[in-house]
């Protein structure tokens, strides 16, 4: 990329900003309705969705229009200006310090996964014909359980090429992205969106239950990326290979999973009036990585792209923070289905920080619905866009659609199935004062269908 083109598009990004906040302040509070914050947000989303090579720029107009708005026409919960501004920055900083400190963190911590020749060994174990993919699938599946699903991805994007000969078909493709997405629903530390939520005070419990959701998912979806991968091309094993694990960084892994948890649980159970005023999680992460300094190398070099990757998130999560969500429609099942819909097309990081904000969902159901919801489009989770950088073909949205349109049925079947045999359980705002009550939220179908039994 050229200078004179990098300032182009920094140049049409800033007037983009500029004719927004202008047209805001012009048309007052509300624009047919809807609050103007909404609509900045979604002209954000809308511009990360489509300009993938300028995601980062596009955030951070985004945050500056947002916040100008909001410090010179609007106003904050915490107050009016910069003054509530800087309040409302007070009360958002751990969260966003952790988040931080998580990402980069946890990316060190796939890298020692990947070096630790523990995935390389999967396929030796893998059947042959058609399961032999599905198996594949499931070990993607489990390895986004405690890994970042990026990683898992990526890593079964790379079984996958090895074991298919590098024909791939695109539909298995979209497989791995689900497979790795759905994963992670259901653990704290298997996906952004809900390790976001154990930061804001969610108890890893609460997201447990989405896994009913995504092991149906990962059945319906599977079987059929499986097929289409065995009839396109069959695996093709090669002799086992004789790979030495080195499992001092499978334990550097396992030290770092071991602060992250043990830091969260002895601070929320035990001190829970200081939860809010550091980024203990974050900071328990990168205690770990220090400590293991000396006995293996880290990969540093990888830390500016994670950077610049984190801070594009962090643009997004803080501009979701400053929506006023008290006029959102109310937390339901159906809302928590439509929201899995609108995050394969819009980023489900501010989607998740817009319902942890609002408050009263059932949390496995809505870890379920934006996580595995990404996988229906290419570019709708982070886990999709790594792995289209391996392989290009996948950018094409319709031989996506195409290709893996058992992501949609699976999405549908994995929500169906959880509303009904685990109902929608909303919780009330974790960190409402006490005594507070829980909102009134819809009955699911499993619910209603047992309360009318009891009549």
């Amino acid at each position: 990329m050229t200078l004179s083109y990098r300032s182009k598009v920094v140049s049409c990004l800033i007037l983009a900003g500029a004719a927004a906040l202008a047209l805001a302040a012009a048309f007052g509070p509300h624009v047919c309705g809807i609050r103007v914050e909404f609509i900045l947000f979604a002209f954000t989303l809308l511009g990360v969705a489509t300009l993938h090579a300028h995601t980062l720029g596009v955030a951070l107009t985004g945050l500056a229009t947002v916040t100008a708005y909001k410090v010179f026409f609007s106003s904050f919960h915490e107050g009016t200006g910069f003054l509530g501004l800087a309040f409302h920055m007070e009360h958002e900083w751990v969260m966003l310090a952790n988040l931080l400190c998580l990402l980069t963190g946890f990316a060190l911590l796939s890298r020692h996964f990947e070096k630790s020749c523990v995935a390389e060994l999967l396929p030796n174990y893998l059947p042959n014909d058609w399961k032999g993919g599905f198996v594949l699938l499931v070990m993607v599946f489990l390895l986004s359980g405690f890994l970042d699903n990026i990683a898992a991805a990526l890593i079964g994007a790379a079984l996958a090429h090895q074991l298919f000969n590098g024909r791939v078909h695109i539909g298995y493709l979209a497989g791995i992205v689900a497979a790795s997405n759905a994963g992670g629903a259901g653990s704290v530390v298997g996906d952004t969106t809900t390790t976001m939520m154990w930061i804001d005070g969610v108890n890893p419990l609460n997201v447990l239950h989405a896994y009913v959701a995504a092991a149906a998912a990962l059945l319906f979806c599977g079987y059929f990326a499986a097929r289409q991968q065995d009839n396109y091309s069959p695996i093709m094993k090669e002799d086992p290979k004789d790979l030495k694990v080195d499992w001092t960084r499978v334990g550097i892994v396992g030290l770092i999973l071991v602060f992250a948890i043990g830091t969260n649980m002895t601070v929320n159970l035990r001190f829970s009036e200081y939860s809010d005023s550091f980024p203990f999680i974050g900071a328990a992460v990168w205690a770990a990585l220090l400590v293991t300094i000396p006995v293996r190398r880290h990969d540093w070099e990888i830390m500016p792209e994670t950077v610049r990757g984190s801070i594009f998130l962090l643009s997004l999560v803080t501009i979701a923070s400053m929506m006023p969500v008290e006029e959102l429609p109310a937390a339901s099942w159906t809302s928590a289905l439509a929201l899995g819909f609108v995050s394969s097309i819009f980023d489900n990081i501010p989607l998740t920080k817009l319902a942890l904000d609002q408050g009263g969902y059932d949390w496995g159901v809505l870890a379920y619905c934006v996580g595995f919801g990404g996988s229906m489009i290419w570019f709708g989770s982070s886990a999709g866009v790594a792995l289209s950088s391996k392989f290009p073909e996948a950018r094409s949205t319709g031989s996506w659609l195409k290709g893996g349109w058992h992501v949609v049925g699976a999405y549908v079947l994995g929500f169906a199935a959880v509303l009904f045999i685990m109902g929608w359980h909303p919780h009330a705002p974790h960190k409402a004062a006490k005594g507070e009550a829980a909102p009134v939220a819809e009955i699911a179908p499993a619910e209603a269908s047992s309360q009318t039994q009891a009549e």
